[in-house]
């Protein structure tokens, strides 16, 4: 049975999952899980991800781990369940994967995550064309003993939409205020475990809003959490930021990063480490 996203809240819009992955989290913690929100037909971008930044790595003896979110799709889900099968890393309930079910779809991963891998030190929302470096975000989360965290490219005193041909249009029935409270984008924000649980029973309260960032931050505005600069050096990048060895050591995320560039970025910075980039940057300084 599909949902109805006409209802109003998330809380109306639970159903069973049809696809969950074993996800090893009561014997093996991950650090960070990661949920990234794809549409059935980009198996290019799943399989990129995968080679990359989303397959079960260990930063510094820290277990980070990548989940597709997908909704349903008659044409797809005979090779979304083969996919399934073979890679233990898609979360799927029966509602329409559509741009406009966007905050279900990512509010399932969130349940699921509370479900099934509550132990989770972090969860981070991100897309299909995103580079995440790993490796600086796992250091940047191990640098304090983060609670009630809220992080990511920061977005303040954001205004809805008012024009009827935009994608993101809102009408002043579905959001009256004149401007969103604080959140971050949704190409990739990060909060702590402990938040999990707190999202769900707050989104009882909150009308479904198709901006799923927006919807997010008004959660966490419920819950009083206020998002924060992870480093004084923004790390998080909501655009497409040119690649550089150096520079992408020291971001968490580019935006715009197609399955060939996401490849050839991550084998360029496995081949190039943090120290010899600085050390080459003194050489080259001092030449």
């Amino acid at each position: 049975m599909f949902y109805n996203t006409n209802k109003r809240s998330i809380s109306k819009e639970k159903g069973k999952f049809l696809i969950i992955p074993k996800s090893n989290c009561d014997d093996d913690p991950p650090f960070i899980v990661y949920l990234v929100t794809v549409s059935h037909s980009q198996w290019k971008e799943r399989s990129a991800i995968r080679q990359t930044w989303g397959k079960d790595l260990r930063p510094n003896g820290k277990r980070t781990v990548a989940y597709f979110l997908l909704g349903y799709n008659t044409k797809y889900q005979s090779m979304i369940l083969n996919e399934s099968l073979y890679y233990n890393d898609i979360i799927q309930k029966n509602f329409t994967d559509t741009y406009h079910n966007l905050t279900l779809k990512v509010m399932m991963g969130i349940e699921w995550v509370h479900e099934f891998c509550p132990s989770v030190s972090f969860v981070m929302k991100t897309d299909s064309d995103m580079f995440v470096n790993t490796y600086y975000l796992t250091e940047l989360l191990s640098q304090k003993n983060w609670t009630q965290l809220y992080t990511g490219f920061i977005k303040n005193k954001e205004k809805p939409i008012r024009y009827k041909l935009s994608k993101w249009y809102l009408t002043k029935e579905e959001y009256p205020q004149s401007t969103f409270p604080p959140f971050c984008s949704g190409t990739g924000y990060v909060f702590s475990g402990d938040l999990t649980g707190k999202i769900i029973a707050v989104s009882k309260h909150i009308p479904i809003l198709k901006l799923e960032d927006v919807y997010i931050g008004l959660c966490f505005q419920k819950l009083n959490v206020t998002p924060v600069e992870l480093n004084s050096a923004q790390p998080f990048h909501a655009r497409k930021v040119e690649f550089s060895i150096c520079n992408f050591h020291k971001l968490v995320t580019s935006h715009q990063v197609s399955p060939v560039e996401l490849l050839i970025y991550w084998k360029t910075l496995e081949e190039n480490s943090k120290e010899e980039c600085w050390k080459k940057m003194e050489e080259f300084r001092w030449a």
